[in-house]
């Protein structure tokens, strides 16, 4: 089936609940998985009967002929359901594949607009932490799908299996199991809480555990083991709790089995003298109890099994798309800034209360339309700094100014941050470059030719060219990246070693570009070309920074010399690990 294009919508997810919609989308697919699951019962509507009728008109009636056509026929049902089981699957497949796309643009969307950046990190952060609740939501969609499709169908074809094998029987199979059943759905709401609220506590207890894990030196440091083991113990203690309560409400649905799955069985059994005096032979009370134990318990056990965990898993996993994914935030208290001027005054951050600052009581000026590249030893705080200039990161003590403004409070349209990992959405070439603002054609064309992606546009046949992260390599992912930041208004640019899978030569078009176009530009270098076409360099070695241009570092900051003898001199000039 041809795939349909997804771009992430500028609007949230409305309107309908984004389940009942992946069922209605297409009516067509419901009348197919309705049609190939009437195949794939099949065998559910013929065993109880192709048994009774083998045993009493042909092994038992001295006709082994007439027994062998009737299981012959038993065979081609389970040749007909298994053709049937592999069109459900495919046809389960295209309607919750929509589904998972449409929460993906959902999360994606949003988090570009509340980021207002091209590939923004933490537009990147957002979908990378919803990205899993959005595979839990279409694995368990699909697991609801298949269960309860199978119960109702495998019910109906019991009952007419029934009804056609001995009517009487119905009277000993059906108040039993929908006894059992209407217990199963009466104990649902509380099963469902529970079992969300042990997922919760099991999900809140690994991330203690692996908080803990991950700050052992720190903790051991500061002599706070008690401390965090009692808030480690406290949550392991609430999971227990909530496992119990669980445990207590489980019962309930092993109750409904017990009912509506096996308690037929001993009525049958019970009843086999009754059944006996009106007619009944070996072969119907056989074939009654193997549409028991072989159709409807099986289906009972599936749909309890299948509602009880997929099916909370469902709602659990949308509570967390939607919410994180939610509208964007409001923009009150956002503003714009005079201009691209950045200011840092006294900045200090740290990775938590307790860890070595990264960045220490910094002080620095940028001016508007300065181009600066930002060096340093791997894991000093290049990326920390351009995280804090764009207010993704607050400093914990210091202010961080963009034209006058907070960067916290910064309008998301003012500023753009390209960072290592580009990010490129399914749809059209030109979706992906105007996504963050509309432009003309013209605009367009120009934005591609001085960034460099010409060719791309060639080789993909034009801008119409349908795309995604898989068909292009990491470069030409950044390239569109650049070309998306170029169209934008942002007169404040950082490009977080955007350009790092780029040709030495394909990095100078694109640094050069954003040069003139005006605005200021941060560049985190990850080549020594990169900072020597720079106006200033920015210097951090972790204990200080210093600021200038390339030849006055050279000769008065030895780590920028250190750094730059350690400089790949060949036409790559990259940084040597």
């Amino acid at each position: 089936m041809k795939g349909r294009r997804h771009t992430p919508r500028r609007g949230g997810i409305r309107g309908r609940g984004p389940v009942r919609r992946a069922l209605l989308r297409d009516r067509r697919l419901l009348l197919g998985l309705c049609a190939w699951s009437v195949a794939e019962t099949a065998p559910a509507l013929l065993v109880g009967l192709a048994v009774a009728r083998a045993i009493d008109e042909g092994f038992a009636a001295g006709r082994p002929g007439v027994g062998f056509a009737w299981l012959a026929l038993l065979c081609g049902a389970w040749l007909v359901a298994a053709a049937g089981a592999r069109q459900v699957v495919l046809t389960v497949g295209a309607i919750v594949e929509p589904f998972r796309e449409e929460l993906l643009d959902h999360v994606v969307g949003s988090a570009l607009r509340q980021s207002g950046a091209a590939g923004h990190s933490r537009a990147t952060a957002a979908v990378a932490r919803s990205n899993l609740q959005v595979e839990l939501a279409r694995d368990a969609l699909a697991s609801v799908i298949t269960v309860v499709r199978s119960f109702a169908f495998t019910v109906v074809s019991v009952v007419l299996g029934l009804s056609a094998l001995a009517p009487e029987v119905l009277v000993l199979v059906l108040p039993p199991f929908f006894a059992g059943l209407c217990l199963f759905l009466l104990s649902l709401p509380a099963l469902a809480r529970r079992q969300r609220d042990f997922i919760l506590a099991d999900e809140r207890t690994a991330e203690s555990l692996a908080a803990m894990a991950g700050g052992l030196r720190d903790i051991t440091a500061c002599r706070a083991e008690q401390r965090v083991a009692a808030v480690v113990g406290a949550q392991v203690t609430r999971q227990a709790q909530t496992g119990r309560s669980l445990a207590g409400v489980t019962a309930l649905r092993t109750a409904s089995l017990a009912v509506g799955a096996w308690l037929p069985v001993l009525l049958i059994l019970a009843g086999t003298p009754w059944l006996v005096r009106n007619g009944a032979g070996a072969g119907v009370i056989l074939g009654a109890l193997v549409y028991v134990t072989q159709s409807l318990a099986p289906a009972l056990g599936n749909l309890v099994q299948g509602l009880g965990m997929s099916g909370v898993k469902l709602r659990v996993a949308l509570e967390r798309v939607l919410r994180s994914g939610g509208p964007p935030r409001p923009a009150a208290g956002r503003s714009t800034p005079r201009d691209a001027g950045i200011e840092l005054r006294g900045v200090t951050f740290a990775y938590g209360p307790h860890a070595e600052p990264v960045i220490s009581g910094l002080d620095l000026s940028v001016p508007e339309g300065d181009h600066v590249a930002v060096v340093g030893p791997s894991g000093i705080g290049k990326s920390t700094l351009a995280a804090l200039v764009t207010g993704v990161l607050r400093p914990g003590a210091g202010r961080v100014l963009v034209g006058g403004v907070p960067a916290e409070r910064l309008d998301p349209a003012s500023r753009v941050l390209i960072p290592q990992e580009a990010y490129v959405f399914r749809g059209t070439l030109l979706e992906n470059l105007t996504y963050l603002a509309e432009a003309q054609r013209d605009a367009v064309e120009e934005a591609v030719a001085v960034v460099g992606l010409t060719a791309l546009v060639t080789r993909l046949g034009g801008y119409s060219a349908e795309i995604h992260a898989g068909l292009l390599s990491p470069g030409e992912r950044q390239l569109v990246a650049l070309a998306r930041a170029y169209l934008t208004p942002a007169r404040l640019v950082i490009l977080d070693e955007a350009t790092c899978h780029l040709d030495p030569a394909a990095e100078a078009k694109a640094e050069e570009a954003f040069a003139r176009r005006g605005g200021t530009l941060l560049v985190i270098a990850h080549r020594l070309t990169s900072a020597r076409r720079a106006r200033r360099i920015l210097v951090m070695d972790g204990t200080s920074v210093q600021f200038g241009g390339h030849e006055e570092l050279l000769a008065s900051c030895p780590p920028y010399a250190d750094l730059a003898g350690h400089w790949n001199p060949s036409d790559t000039q990259e940084l040597v690990p």
